[in-house]
Formats: structure tokens, sequence, C-alpha cells
């Protein structure tokens, strides 16, 4: 599977984009082997459009409908020809568009679609036609035509360099796919000499709750258990995943992840169980999901806690019956897989709301590993800071860095609520705008980290009136703020304030502080 994501940081790969753009005025669409478009997002509004009907269309819902299903056909019709690349209509009708295919051997891994332009012309008769199309559709004819006055007209000339462009991003996309593979490749087969890179002794913590959690990983490392490892964002969660696989007797099958929170619930079901050819719309070839790539090793299930209720259900028959049944099929699979879940929401709380399954919380915590938060370890902030700045300097081929003796203390005070994450990227940041300094100093700190603690924490609490009121507007301000930062986590939240669990969702009924009911007075941002 070809990394999308990436592909916008190839440079090559923009420069012809830009080239494309600049001398033919289209746009170009990596699309996936399901017809799906990988470079744009719909909720992007302030990405400018290089092509005029493109410009005209994409920001209206019908008109983006439109462009997508015609993306879809034409990557449907690439894959069932033997071409490099095939000429065809553009969305309306009128305008033409190149789609090259990106395949390596026989895969098809999706294609290239460059929207548009003209080979010579539109007649006055198919602009009308083109413009009663988008009409239909409760879109701006009179913008439609202007866009088709701006459209390039390519010779037979310039049509051969085109079409060699667009042809050479295909290639591109290829080539980096190749070397990725290659690359990932290489890097399993030297999993059982590098396995040890992963190893929870590795991991960087000498504190007294990171020495528990190293016991507690020394006590399960021979098992093959379902683990659910509970922690903020940020702590390391994918981290201690891979070192429970690589301690563990599946260390030498595959480690495969997915983070649930980033697919929607047909998504999701196509990537965890696969589907079949035709089960839906860009569905042009079967596909096995990450359950069957992760047979006899282990998948890890990031954010579960986001997972929808109808997949919920089909990861519990998973786990129960180890058996699956891809989207669009009636055959039955059997898989072997060790599950590890990780989240950052209280899950035993979503069971008691009735967002999450009771049987399959029991099903996923058999064995339960808790991340401490940066804020409760300290103690492991200068090994982590030795440990980021020896790491980013060597990268940096820079010498060694020392932070003075106010930042380290300024470093100290902040409760990083974006935890190990939120430091790592502050010392390279820090790294960065030091230069030839081989000291790190205080001023160079995020505002965020250098100015924590200079002003109260607390202000606007009443210093007149009744004792007893303005410690209840202290304490209804304490919790407020407690289950914004917590993202209303209760069990974390009475942890830090001292309390029991009950007792703060006592005093979060009584200050009327329940989520629903302030998202109810829009009071809850």
């Amino acid at each position: 599977m070809i990394n999308w994501e990436e592909l916008k940081h190839i440079h090559v790969i923009r420069k012809l984009e830009e080239i494309l753009a600049q001398w033919f005025s289209t746009e170009i669409f990596f699309v996936d082997e399901r017809g799906l478009i990988r470079n744009y997002d719909p909720a992007d509004r302030q990405r400018e459009f290089k092509n005029p009907v493109c410009a005209t269309l994409l920001p209206k819902d019908k008109g983006r409908e439109m462009v997508m299903k015609a993306v879809a056909q034409a990557n449907e019709r690439i894959f069932t020809s033997d071409q490099t690349h095939m000429l065809l209509e553009g969305p309306t009708g009128v305008e033409r568009v190149l789609v090259s295919r990106i395949s390596v051997g026989s895969d098809f891994l999706g294609s290239v679609y460059a929207c548009s332009f003209f080979e010579e012309p539109a007649t006055p008769a198919a602009r009308a036609q083109g413009r009663a199309r988008v009409e239909a559709l409760g879109l701006d004819g009179e913008a439609y035509d202007a866009a088709l006055g701006r459209m390039k007209v390519l010779t037979d000339a310039q049509k051969k360099y085109f079409f060699e462009l667009v042809d050479l991003v295909a290639q591109e996309i290829v080539t980096f796919h190749t070397e990725i593979s290659k690359r990932e490749e290489r890097i399993s087969a030297l999993n059982s000499q590098l396995g040890n890179r992963y190893s929870y002794d590795q991991m960087i913590g000498k504190s007294k709750p990171m020495q528990e959690l190293y016991g507690l990983l020394d006590k399960i490392k021979h098992s093959e258990s379902t683990v659910l490892i509970q922690g903020e964002n940020g702590t390391g969660k994918e981290l201690l995943a891979r070192a429970i696989h690589f301690n563990s007797p599946r260390k030498d099958s595959a480690f495969v992840t997915v983070n649930c929170s980033a697919f929607n619930e047909n998504l999701l079901d196509s990537e965890l169980f696969g589907h079949v050819k035709g089960s839906f719309t860009g569905a042009i070839k079967d596909k096995k999901g990450l359950f069957e790539a992760a047979h006899q090793g282990t998948l890890f299930l990031d954010e579960i806690g986001d997972m929808s209720p109808t997949m919920q259900v089909k990861l519990l028959r998973v786990l129960q019956q180890g058996e699956l049944t891809p989207v669009g099929s009636t055959e039955v699979r059997k898989v072997e897989v060790r599950v590890v879940a990780a989240t950052n929401r209280d899950l035993k709380d979503m069971v008691e709301q009735g967002t999450f399954r009771e049987d399959l919380y029991y099903r996923i915590n058999v064995i339960n590993l808790v991340v401490p938060p940066l804020r409760d370890r300290k103690e492991d902030i200068p090994v982590l800071l030795d440990h980021f700045v020896s790491r980013g300097c060597k990268e940096k081929n820079m010498p060694l860095k020392q932070l003075a003796k106010r930042a380290m203390e300024k470093i100290f005070d902040y409760p990083w609520p974006g935890n190990i994450r939120e430091l790592e990227n502050e010392v390279e940041r820090l790294i960065v705008l030091t230069g030839d300094d081989p000291r790190i100093s205080a001023e160079l700190l995020s505002p965020r980290i250098r100015d924590w603690g200079s002003q109260s924490k607390v202000q606007g609490v009443r210093v007149a009136g009744k004792l007893k009121d303005a410690l209840e507007e202290l304490e209804k301000t304490m919790i407020k703020e407690g289950l914004r930062r917590t993202n209303w986590n209760k069990s974390r939240l009475a942890k830090e304030l001292g309390i029991s669990r009950a007792g703060l969702i006592m005093k979060v009924e009584k200050y009327g502080l329940d989520k629903r009911k302030l998202a109810r007075t829009g009071t809850e941002g």
C-alpha cells in the first residue's frame, strides 16, 4: 500500500505538479486503488485550485460529488485497461482529462488524474450542454461558462510533453513506493537482530512509576493475552505496544498498527477486515484487511475508544471466535492474532455511559497497563532531555549542547500536557534556534513554557464576601478547568485533586458541570 501522505514531501513530485499547473493549468490528483482522492481534503477551504473548472466545482458539495464520481470511474477504466494512460472525458463531459496508471508488476495501486484541458476549443453546443449539466445540480452556470473560457487548449506538441509529465508523476510514485517497500523488507529481515530496539528496557525512565511498569512488562513477556494500554496523548503508548510485541513469542511475526480514530466506520471496516471486489464504489479488487495481515502476529489498535458500536461488535467476534467476514463477502475467514489496544479515554466511564460495550471492555482488558504522564515522573526529565538533545545534535551534525540552569528550572515547572511528545518537539525546536551557540538559554523556550507560573493560575476569584461562597467558587473553577484539561476523565482528575471518584461525580452534579449540560448551554469550550 502506498504511503500517500508522504508523497507531498517528495521534491520531484512537488516540482512536477508545479510545472503542470504553471504550463497547463491542470490539477493533479493522486487516486488510490479504491478510487479515492488522497491529496485533496474537502475540509481544506484554503486550497487554491490551479484549474478553472476544478476551482468552480470542488468548493461546492454537488460539484465535488460530480468530480469524485468522474475520478472513481476513470480509475476503474484505467484499472481494467492494459494502457499506461488514457485520455477521457472530464467531469462535465466537455473538457478532457488524462489518467495515468500507477502499478507495480501486476498490482494496480491507483492512478494520477490530471484535470483538465481542451484538445480543441469547445463548440458553443458543447459548452451549452456542459452548462446545462452543472445547472441541473444547482451550480452556477455562468461561473462554469467563464471557467471554460479560461481553460488551456493544448496543441499536439504540448500534449506530447503533457502526457510525458503526467506519466512521470506516476513513475515517481512507483519509484518511491518501491524504495520504501525495499526498506521495510530489509527492516523485517533484521527484526531478529534489532528487536531490542523497541524492548522496554530501552525505554527511557528511571522513576518509580516507570520501574513499576517495567516490572509488570517482565511478568507478561511470555504471555500472549490481550493487552489494554491506557495513557494520555504523547506518553508513548505505541512504543510500549512495540516493546510488548518484540519481547513476546510473536516477535518474528508481523506487528501491524491502525489508528481507529483516523477512519470513519466504513473505511475502518474495510481496513480491519478487508473487502471483496465490487462490495462498494471503488472496490476494484479484493483486499486483505489488517487482521489477516497480522495473522500469527500482533495487531495494535490505537484509540480503540473512538470505535463505533457496530465495529465494536465485529471486533468482539474476532476476539472471541477468531473469525471475520470481509466487507461484501459471505466467506468466513479464520485469523490468529494477538490484540494490543490503546486509548486516552476512560473506557470504564464509557461502559457506564453505554458508549462502549462491557463485554468488549473485559475482553481487551485482560492485562491492563497504564503509562504514567510526564508530570507524574518528573525525575525522568533530565534523562529524557539528555537523550533528546544528544540524538538531535547527532542527527543535525551539531556539537552537543547544554541546557542553562534557568532553562532546566522552567522545563521542570511546566506541567507538560503534551507529555513526552511535547518535550521531544520542544527540544528539537531549541536545537534549531540555538544555532552555533553551545548553550540553550531560557529565553529560547516557547512562551507557554517560559511564562508558566508567572501569573496566578486562578484568576477572578472573589476576595470579599463569605468564605464558604469563595471556596465553592474556587472548587467549581478547579473542577471545571480540570475536566477540560483531562478530557473529562473523572478517574484521572479525582486522583489529581486527591478525592474519590464518587466524590468528584457528586461535585460535578452539584455545580452542573456535566459535559452534556455544558454543551447544551454553550459553555463547554
